[in-house]
């Protein structure tokens, strides 16, 4: 069966809101309050999206917009889309879902006018350090117990521009 037959991405409406802390809650270990989830969504709605299976929300990710120092390059201003968080529930990972929402969202991003997008990832999450690599994010430092229980952060980051321009209307 193809499952990624029956799954549609779509910005998220805060109806989905406890599905997606649902699956934040028992897939991820760091873990979100509601107002966090709903002040990034208006901060950054149109790369705030959610998977959607036969009625059911399979995954999500949600971006923040951010001005500060570069990722890519040392001390220059950017305009930098800051991947928060992205997960995807087991049924459902390994057959493009994470890396459709990944794509769709550094696409908003980019129609933001974001100059690059970034991503904390765990030093031992092989699975997502080898996605974000395949979408061309490069390691650019490593941060020391970046995580709650002192495990150590890749920052991952990605330059955005015309290749990554939208590529459909997400609804």
């Amino acid at each position: 069966m193809d499952l990624t037959a029956e799954v549609i991405l779509r910005r998220f409406s805060n109806a989905d809101l406890d599905n997606v802390m649902t699956i934040n809650r028992t897939n991820l270990p760091e873990n979100y309050g509601p107002y966090f989830f709903l002040d990034i969504f208006k901060s950054c709605p149109n790369a705030f999206l959610v998977a959607e299976a036969s009625g059911r929300i399979v995954g999500y990710i949600m971006c923040r917009l951010e001005n500060g120092f570069s990722e890519l390059g040392r001390m220059r201003p950017a305009r930098k889309g800051h991947i928060v968080s992205v997960a995807v529930v087991p049924d459902y990972r390994r057959i493009g879902v994470g890396s459709a929402l990944m794509t769709s969202a550094i696409s908003a991003l980019s129609d933001y006018g974001y100059s690059e997008a970034f991503v904390e990832v765990r030093v031992t999450n092989e699975p997502a350090i080898n996605l974000y690599s395949k979408l061309g994010f490069k390691t650019v430092k490593r941060v020391p117990r970046y995580y709650y229980n002192g495990e150590d952060a890749y920052v991952m980051a990605l330059p955005l521009g015309d290749d990554y321009s939208r590529k459909r209307e997400i609804t």
